[in-house]
């Protein structure tokens, strides 16, 4: 058996997603094991094709310097500052709804239009698909994915080449946290529900350890106590650098709800809940 091998092979939920836009395959993405032992994702060719922005970003050493000059790199590639140029209405709305329009209309509610264009991002690139949209997804064939695929479809008419933005926006988190924790693998993150019943559990460990897939892109915090504002179950998960996909502090201004906010592109985790002591 291959090593990146879970128990079931094939998850049901990914069947006829075998692609995606990364170095690694999705049932390799995935799985427990990539967890365990994570190796870099890269989407296919976009640090080729922006090479001169992660130059530039090389020769900088404020982490809030390099945070601008990425935002003026995406706001001249994409034309986001021509917005009010433009000849139509439905015009100026594709552009100025840029990828900071999804992030905040994410923060706000996950299950929202601009969250499902997010969760669609993830299923491109990485071949992952929702386990949940405003209800559970058992399948891409399910009604459930149709309410979800309308969502995508609905957002991603509202903006321009919203995909190509979330890549550079996921290379430039990439690159970012390869500066802040240069020897570091994982982080340490919390996440709080009310209803753990979401989540397949996959495999019972012990009374506080679960293996549970978590949807393809989902909210942590690095602060526990915080993580008990969000629910009556919290669990402690290591989560690859290579998984993360936005977090609070990464750009000027911040648009997170809160210090210490993370999104987490999803798969099988290894969670250990996290006793209350109230």
């Amino acid at each position: 058996m291959h090593p990146y091998r879970s128990h079931n092979e094939v998850m049901t939920h990914m069947q006829n997603t075998s692609f995606n836009h990364c170095n690694l395959p999705p049932w390799v993405i995935a799985s427990r094991h990539f967890n365990d032992n994570p190796h870099n994702l890269e989407i296919q060719g976009v640090r080729g094709a922006n090479r001169f922005l992660f130059d530039k970003l090389d020769t900088i050493s404020s982490a809030e310097e390099r945070a601008h000059i990425f935002n003026d790199y995406m706001s001249v590639k994409f034309q986001l500052h021509q917005w009010e140029n433009q000849s139509t209405a439905t015009a100026r709305k594709s552009i100025k709804n840029s990828y900071l329009r999804f992030l905040r209309g994410w923060m706000m509610d996950s299950n929202s239009i601009e969250g499902a264009v997010l969760k669609g991002w993830v299923e491109s690139r990485m071949g992952l698909p929702p386990t949940f949209h405003k209800l559970r997804i058992p399948g891409i064939h399910s009604e459930a994915y149709m309410v979800f695929a309308m969502d995508r479809t609905k957002g991603s008419a509202r903006t321009n080449a919203i995909n190509s933005q979330l890549d550079l926006l996921y290379e430039y988190c990439q690159y970012e946290l390869a500066q802040r924790h240069p020897n570091e693998r994982w982080l340490t993150l919390y996440r709080g529900t009310f209803d753990a019943s979401e989540h397949d559990v996959l495999e019972t460990i012990s009374k506080r350890e679960q293996i549970v897939r978590l949807n393809n892109l989902s909210s942590f915090t690095s602060v526990e106590e915080r993580a008990w504002e969000f629910g009556f179950t919290v669990w402690e998960v290591r989560v690859p650098l290579t998984k993360l996909f936005f977090y609070n502090d990464l750009l000027p201004n911040s648009i997170m709800k809160g210090e210490g906010e993370y999104m987490v592109i999803g798969g099988e985790y290894h969670v250990r809940v996290v006793p209350c002591t109230l």
